[in-house]
């Protein structure tokens, strides 16, 4: 009996242990997968998370996802390529 109740304590303070540590890594998810330079507006789009600014190739079918980051996705260069804009 002594035996017993001597391993149920032993279980308990373990247990009372663990549950009282902090844990080692903590992890935010509010905080932003990639950070981008000032000149950058960071924007999570359906392809992935990007750093947005004027004048890069972007994705013309994809235009709606950037007007949340207030960017156009309407300019086209001679060759055709679609360029963001303000």
């Amino acid at each position: 009996m002594k035996v017993r109740l001597a391993l149920a304590a032993a279980v308990a303070s373990l247990g009372l242990g663990l549950a009282a540590a902090e844990p080692a890594v903590s992890i935010t998810p509010t905080k932003a997968a990639k950070s981008c330079s000032s000149r950058y507006t960071h924007a999570v789009l359906s392809w992935g998370h990007k750093c947005l600014a004027i004048g890069q190739y972007c994705k013309g079918h994809a235009d709606r996802e950037y007007h949340r980051y207030r960017f156009h996705c309407h300019e086209q260069d001679s060759r055709g390529s679609y360029h963001l804009t303000r």
